[in-house]
Formats: C-alpha cells, sequence, structure tokens
C-alpha cells in the first residue's frame, strides 16, 4: 500500500486531473470546431514558459501562465496578420504560426540549458506523468494529513488550479458559451459578443495547457481535448449531458488507462511498464472509436 501511495496514486490523479481540465474545455472547442487549437496551444504556449521561467528562475503557475498567455497573443496576432495582411488561408497560418512557436521553444529549451532539467523536449512531448511521486505518503491516513498533503507533487496543485479555474468559469457562463458554441450569430443579435467569449474560451484553452503540459505534455493534452468531448458527441446533443459523459470518459481513461500501463505487462508475465500518458491517450481513442461505432446520435437516417 506504501508503494502504491507514494508512487502510483500521485502519479494516476496527475493523469486523471489533467483528463478532466483538458476534456471539459474540450467540449467547447469541438462546438466551435477548434478542436485543433489544443495542439497549437500545447505548441504556442513552450516559449512563453521557457522565456518566463528563465527570466524569473520560478516554475511557480502564475509565472507559467503569464508567460503562456503572452506567447498565445503573439501567436493570435501573427495568425491574424498572416490571414487578413498576407491572405494566407486559416488552417495554413495556424500551422505556420503553432509550429514555428513550437520550434522556437525547442531552441529555447536548448540554448538557455532548460532542456537540461526535468523540463525537457522528451517531456514536453510524452509527458512525466511518472515522474510525479509521492515520498511523504505512508499509508491511507496521508491523505488526511496535512503534513503530507504539503509534500504532494507540484503538477498535482498545478492541475487542481487549472481545474478549479476552468470548472467555475464554465459553470458561471454555461449559457452564454452554449448559445455562442451553437449559433453566434443569434448571440449576437441578444447582445452576446462572439469575441469575447471566444477570447474566453482560448484563455480558457491556453490555461489548461498550462497546467497540464509540463506533467503529461502535448501528446495526452490533444487527446484528452478532443477524445472525450467527442465521445460524449456522440452519445448525446444536449450539451449538459455531453458536458458529463465527457467528464465520465475523462475519468475513465486517466484511472484505467495508468493502471493498464503500471500493472497490465507485469500481470502477463512483462518485466515492464507502458508509457502512462499515452496509453491514456490511446483508451481514450478506443472509448472515442467505440463511441463512433455504437453512438446513436450519429448514425446517418436511413432511407424510408
Amino acid at each position: 500500500m506504501t508503494e502504491f501511495m507514494q508512487i502510483d496514486l500521485p502519479a494516476m490523479l496527475t493523469g486523471t486531473l489533467a483528463a478532466l481540465v483538458c476534456a471539459q474545455i474540450g467540449n467547447f472547442l469541438i462546438l466551435t470546431r477548434q478542436s485543433m487549437l489544443g495542439d497549437a496551444m500545447g505548441h504556442v504556449v513552450l516559449p512563453g514558459i521557457v522565456i518566463a521561467y528563465v527570466l524569473t528562475g520560478l516554475a511557480a503557475t502564475w509565472v507559467m501562465l503569464g508567460g503562456a498567455f503572452a506567447a498565445a497573443m503573439v501567436s493570435a496576432l501573427l495568425i491574424e496578420f498572416l490571414r487578413r495582411v498576407a491572405r494566407v488561408e486559416p488552417s495554413a497560418a495556424l500551422g505556420a504560426v503553432f509550429t514555428a512557436m513550437f520550434a522556437l521553444g525547442v531552441v529555447l529549451l536548448e540554448q538557455t540549458g532548460v532542456a537540461r532539467t526535468s523540463f525537457d523536449v522528451h517531456h514536453i512531448l510524452f509527458g512525466n506523468v511518472e515522474g510525479a511521486i509521492w515520498p511523504a505518503a505512508t499509508g491511507l491516513a496521508s491523505l488526511f494529513d496535512p503534513v503530507a498533503l504539503k509534500e504532494l507533487p507540484a503538477q498535482i496543485g498545478r492541475l487542481l488550479f487549472g481545474l478549479v479555474v476552468v470548472s467555475a468559469v464554465i459553470a458561471l457562463f454555461f449559457k452564454e458559451l452554449r448559445v455562442i458554441s451553437f449559433d453566434p450569430v443569434f448571440a449576437a443579435t441578444i447582445g452576446l459578443s462572439p469575441r469575447l467569449f471566444g477570447t474566453l474560451i482560448v484563455s480558457l484553452a491556453a490555461l489548461a495547457a498550462v497546467v497540464s503540459l509540463e506533467a503529461v505534455g502535448v501528446i495526452l493534452l490533444v487527446a484528452m481535448m478532443v477524445c472525450p468531448p467527442a465521445t460524449a458527441r456522440m452519445l448525446t446533443d444536449d450539451l449538459a449531458t455531453q458536458m458529463r459523459i465527457s467528464i465520465a470518459a475523462a475519468l475513465t481513461s486517466g484511472i484505467f488507462g495508468y493502471l493498464i500501463a503500471a500493472f497490465l505487462p507485469s500481470l502477463l508475465g512483462f518485466d515492464l511498464s507502458l508509457g502512462a500518458a499515452g496509453t491514456i491517450a490511446l483508451l481514450g481513442g478506443l472509448i472515442q472509436l467505440a463511441a463512433m461505432i455504437a453512438g446513436p446520435k450519429r448514425r446517418p437516417a436511413r432511407a424510408v
């Protein structure tokens, strides 16, 4: 039990919290046809995070968030410049900017020496879920011990912060976000600003990317922004129900994905373990595939 509490529980919490925070905002990215924005955010925030870390020497959430938002704003301006001034097709502008920003982030990682820390390119891509350990845990009682809880991995605190903020903002503006997502023209006629709430969605996606990136990497970040919401969309047309299903899919992917990665190979007699982030993403994809095959809401209508 002690080994599970020290090694497996914090890693499972990290993967699951990342899945939850990404899945919630992913619902609105899916509805507004911005699924690839999650991929873009995972790339464009990297140089901002690195620059903020180098300038301050701090890995605090507010520092990383500030750098990420700065990078996101620069990227948005570059995309608008390419679209409006250079007349580049929108998807091409998005692809060009987020790949260039990610390349800049990789160069900065190498040249500033940050890549020699735990924050390196490998972990940015594939995550470091297994690196979340809790040496202070001695058993179940540690879950109620304030001293032991203070020793939880820092990434869990960042993910909890992101989850609370994203959940609170979505709950507060749920009606407005629903109208904007389904009918922005109607929303504008009743006094809502599609641009303002579009910026809010982008900001929440950036926050989810910041708190998740170091812990779980770009691959799991993008998978959890797309797979649970897409799964839910195959099963219902009601947004509130969709949110609940996506949360359930994210929980299932996070918990069982980690358990499969950590314990299934040994149960089958192999002396190895699977990458937790990749396994969680794969399970999320398999759940989505099942929903695509069996989902009642997306089957084409039969001719009468």
